[in-house]
């Protein structure tokens, strides 16, 4: 039997060939100017993140986020926002991998599918700092070269003619609603 004759091929084709998940909560510590009186608010903005193959472990991220707190002072009589930026690292460890993978070079996809947000923020250590507690989740797919194998039809591809599908008469009912003077209508404005 020769090659032609199998009725199986390989493909090789691009594919995710690595999946991971991972919530993550984090706490970081913010001296403010000011010994604090009150939070009044805290919000987290400008998250950069970037993503590579950490080896066999999984996908590293390596990002950072801005946490602003708006405190008041001085027996609550004036206030202030403090921002701090946090750089950090995950490593998400990948639960689905194909072992298949024929090629060492990967491309890494990473999404935040939920964006640091601050769960609490308060007033710690006599009053000193301010205790802000982060929740983040990142989903990431490796994706590289991978073999799929696939039957193939003895019969091959069957293309029915579809021309006798397509009905492209017209009856006078479709002319019925047509103006025959919608140009010289045109031209008489």
């Amino acid at each position: 039997m020769g090659f032609q004759d199998q009725s199986y091929r390989e493909i090789i084709t691009k594919a995710v060939i690595g999946r991971g998940r991972k919530f993550s909560k984090n706490i970081d510590h913010i001296k403010p100017e000011h010994k604090p009186s009150s939070i009044l608010g805290c919000w987290v903005i400008n998250h950069l993140y970037n993503a590579k193959k950490k080896g066999d472990k999984g996908v590293e991220i390596t990002g950072s986020y801005d946490i602003n707190v708006w405190y008041s002072h001085h027996d609550n009589t004036k206030t202030e926002v403090v921002t701090e930026r946090v750089p950090y690292k995950e490593l998400v460890k990948l639960s689905v991998r194909d072992e298949n993978c024929i090629d060492d070079e990967y491309e890494v996809y990473a999404k935040a599918i939920q964006q640091p947000n601050c769960l609490e923020c308060k007033i710690v250590q006599h009053g000193q700092k301010i205790f802000v507690e982060i929740e983040k989740e990142f989903l990431v797919e490796v994706i590289g070269e991978t073999k799929l194998c696939v039957k193939v039809d003895p019969d091959g591809c069957v293309v029915e003619d579809v021309e006798e599908e397509w009905d492209f008469e017209l009856t006078d009912d479709d002319f019925k609603d047509v103006d025959p003077d919608f140009l010289d209508k045109k031209h008489d404005n």
